[in-house]
């Protein structure tokens, strides 16, 4: 709709910036293009643009479910200095959370084993990673290798890190390995003589190789940690109590991120948190406002680079966390 002018001069400048707004947004011209157009640089055009939107003047308005996604898949990366956040919208079921997160990260795992620098991709276990696995189209990279970043459990099962490897390298045409062992130690002392034997030691340097990783976050309460890998000397009401919040890859965490003070930490077989921020793309997977802490939790402590979550468990992230930046 047309405005009248209010003055007899005109702003020369502002009009040009028009003029190359709508080259861009409204007739498709690259940047480049529109510099050759108007006899600009595309340093003049990119930063014209760029104070359109500052004064107000250029406004993008999306009509879409996935808009409030993509705008929270922003404030995701810029409050936790993520590499990527990959946010789907929420359903009207809570039951469906899942699957909608696992469709997120299958889709998301989709373009990452395509990349020829990942040549050793590291996969843990539960549901929301076996789903997404569903949701990938198969590749051929032969070149790839997948490895299970967890122990095994004994209870065979679809959500179990060796069928859930198996399904991923046979998707890929990859190679793949499993690392042998329990999760947990029988103690602490047993767990010392488990990370001295050669197949372990040999086990964990591939693991630390690994160029990016995808990892679950599991509650206290309905977690498949809790269901099928938790020691049966281990009483779950003393790591609620203690104050743990949750696991990942059956590291009890509190909400600060800290390992919690229990026997149970000093028993796990496997990767350190020190060994996770040392990997350079570790993939969070989890959905549902039951997360929200567990997830904070990994965030404070500073190892997850890709968060694949859900809108509404976002927005209880961002503002469960808000304390922490003020």
């Amino acid at each position: 709709m047309s405005r009248s002018i209010k003055t007899e001069q005109l702003d020369v400048d502002e009009q040009l910036l028009v003029r190359i707004a709508y080259a861009c947004e409204i007739e498709g011209l690259t940047q480049a293009e529109a510099a050759e157009r108007f006899g600009l640089t595309r340093l003049r055009v990119n930063k014209g643009l760029s104070d359109l939107r500052q004064r107000g003047i250029l406004r993008v308005s999306i009509d879409s479910i996935y808009a409030a996604s993509a705008e929270l898949e922003w404030r995701l990366a810029e409050r936790f200095g993520l590499k990527r956040a990959v946010v789907v919208p929420s359903p009207e079921k809570p039951s469906s959370v899942t699957p909608l997160v696992s469709a997120g990260l299958g889709g998301h795992l989709g373009a990452l084993l395509q990349d020829p620098a990942v040549r050793r991709f590291g996969m843990s276990w539960g549901n929301t990673l076996n789903l997404a696995t569903r949701h990938m189209q198969p590749i051929n990279r032969p070149d790839l290798e997948i490895v299970s970043v967890m122990g095994g459990i004994m209870r065979g099962s679809d959500v179990n890190g060796y069928e859930i490897t198996t399904r991923l390298a046979d998707l890929c045409n990859a190679q793949h390995s499993f690392f042998v062992a329990p999760v947990y130690a029988g103690s602490a002392e047993s767990r010392r003589m488990f990370m001295e034997q050669d197949v372990i030691v040999e086990g964990l340097e591939k693991l630390r190789g690994c160029d990016a990783v995808a990892l679950a976050a599991g509650d206290l309460q309905s977690s498949l940690l809790v269901r099928d890998a938790l020691p049966r000397d281990v009483e779950l009401a003393d790591l609620v109590r203690l104050g743990g919040v949750g696991d990942i890859i059956g590291h009890i965490l509190d909400a600060e991120g800290r390992l919690l003070d229990h026997d149970i930490n000093r028993r796990l077989v496997g990767l350190t948190l020190d060994d996770l921020r040392a990997i350079p793309d570790v993939i969070l997977a989890a959905g549902g406002l039951y997360k929200v802490s567990v997830i904070c939790a990994a965030l404070r402590a500073g190892f997850v680079n890709t968060l694949v979550t859900d809108e509404a468990t976002a927005e209880g992230v961002l503002a469960a966390c808000a304390q922490d930046a003020a």
